[in-house]
């Protein structure tokens, strides 16, 4: 079934419930009202016969009236027949279970145990429903006369009663049907009304599956649950348009950045042929260069195809990665050797001081291996980098040239390389991947100028919720000193410089 449909089915089962819970209660109660008000009568002295109880209530039978024993042996007072359908119905019942009827019926009582109790006086008086011998239902009162020391039953039929009761029953019966129907159809017309907004939402919900166009805006009017959702599916919507057109801005800017090296290679490998094909090679030393530039350009493209593949993975990739306990310090020592190999000439100062995080390791080596080879490509030959890790603050300086001002707020853009960076080796896409990992963990990265000249690169990433207690591991590398090594500036794409 629908919604719509299971709503109005659920409101008419709980009105059909709740009407026939309040029907079944009325009868009930009806019924006990007319049955009191039946035991009343027969209680009352003024029943007919004179040996009532005084007061409704049982007891002795009043002083002014005859033995009931008499009433047993005389016959029926004159005039008493013309009434007998009238009056109630009156048996004496004996100790022994004998009965005498003063009335002379033909359809006596059938007299109960309880009746014979009272009779032996072991109960004070019975009110019951009874019935006489041919069947008629009977509402019966019992009270014992201690003159005599027999019990008197006096009963009236209940036929009058059980048939108001029928019609009652009756009348419950259409009420609650008509109840139930109308719950049934303001049900549908409530559930109707009240799912129209996801009507709506739904067809607007289709339109976008149908067409792809995210530019869809399903209306969000007031502040209830509808509401809310239709706000979600816009806010899901615009957040699925941004990441298509981040995608395709990824795109592009990847198509133009492949286009040069591509270019390159191309009229490097057109030139070689041509030399081969036309009988005139090229000397040694120029095949020499052209081969070692073809190289460095294979480089720089492999650089870039990882750097598009880690920056072009979903969300949902990067949330699968195993999110563990990382020691940061020993990322930054791992990107110190890294960046001691890749400096020729190079002075490079490190404080680390032990920090955990929690992130991909992975990533945040990758970021503080990039931070170091952008230091390591703009420093000058005889350059010094301080680097320094202390509660959970990584600092890279340099003594490069520096970022201009105006430069500062597009360094973690992707494929942005400032004008003084376009000549040297990478792709712009460096300080990208730094900005994604440290965001992944939590942190936050800045760039801007140092206090003597150059670049100063500022990290922070949250600690881990529990501090490991474990010692503190041996090290090749000295935490504080000064190394030089010989290598390949710029041997794994920096970002050049954002």
């Amino acid at each position: 079934m629908s919604l719509r449909t299971r709503l109005a089915v659920l409101t008419s089962l709980a009105v059909a419930v709740a009407v026939a819970a309040c029907a079944i209660g009325c009868w009930f109660i009806v019924r006990r009202q007319l049955v009191e008000q039946l035991d009343q009568s027969l209680s009352s002295p003024r029943s007919g016969f004179g040996g009532g109880p005084p007061g409704g209530q049982g007891g002795p039978p009043r002083r002014d009236s005859g033995p009931v024993t008499d009433i047993c042996t005389q016959p029926a007072r004159n005039g008493t027949d013309r009434f007998r359908d009238f009056l109630p119905t009156m048996q004496v019942v004996r100790a022994d279970g004998t009965t005498c009827d003063p009335q002379d019926t033909t359809d006596p009582l059938v007299p109960a145990t309880s009746d014979v109790d009272v009779a032996k006086g072991l109960r004070d008086l019975v009110r019951r429903d009874g019935r006489t011998q041919s069947g008629t239902p009977m509402r019966v009162f019992t009270h014992r006369d201690p003159s005599s020391g027999v019990a008197v039953s006096i009963a009236k039929p209940l036929d009058p009663i059980n048939e108001k009761l029928d019609s009652l029953a009756v009348l419950l019966v259409i009420v609650s049907a008509v109840g139930v129907v109308g719950a049934a159809t303001a049900g549908l017309l409530i559930a109707r009304a009240g799912l129209r907004p996801v009507d709506r939402l739904t067809a607007a919900v289709e339109h976008i599956a149908r067409t792809e166009d995210l530019a869809t805006t399903i209306p969000a009017d007031g502040h209830d649950e509808i509401a809310r959702l239709s706000r979600s599916f816009n806010s899901m919507t615009r957040a699925l348009a941004s990441a298509r057109e981040r995608q395709q801005q990824l795109i592009v800017d990847a198509g133009h950045e492949l286009r040069t090296p591509l270019t390159s290679l191309r009229t490097t490998v057109d030139l070689m042929l041509r030399s081969e094909t036309t009988g005139r090679p090229l000397p040694t030393a120029d095949k020499q260069k052209l081969l070692g530039n073809v190289k460095a350009q294979l480089v720089e493209l492999t650089h870039l195809v990882g750097d598009l593949l880690d920056l072009s993975r979903s969300e949902s990739a990067a949330d699968a990665h195993v999110v563990e306990e990382v020691a940061l310090h020993e990322a930054v020592d791992n990107a110190l050797r890294r960046a001691r190999l890749r400096g020729p000439g190079l002075r490079i100062e490190a404080d680390v001081s032990p920090w955990y995080v929690r992130g991909h390791a992975a990533s945040l080596e990758r970021a503080v291996v990039n931070l170091l080879d952008n230091a390591v490509k703009f420093s000058p030959p005889d350059g010094t980098i301080a680097v320094r890790l202390n509660g959970g603050e990584l600092t890279v300086r340099d003594q490069g040239p520096g970022i201009p001002p105006e430069d500062l707020p597009y360094v973690f853009d992707r494929f942005w390389r400032s004008p003084s960076a376009r000549g040297l080796p990478g792709s712009g896409l460096g300080l990208a991947i730094v900005a994604r990992a440290v965001a992944e963990a939590g942190g936050e990265v800045r760039l801007g100028p140092a206090e003597s000249g150059g670049t100063l690169a500022w990290l922070r990433l949250p600690g881990a919720a529990t501090s490991p207690q474990r010692p503190e591991l041996s090290r090749d590398e000295p935490r504080i000193g000064v190394g030089e090594a010989g290598g390949r500036p710029g041997g794994e794409d920096a970002g050049g410089r954002g």
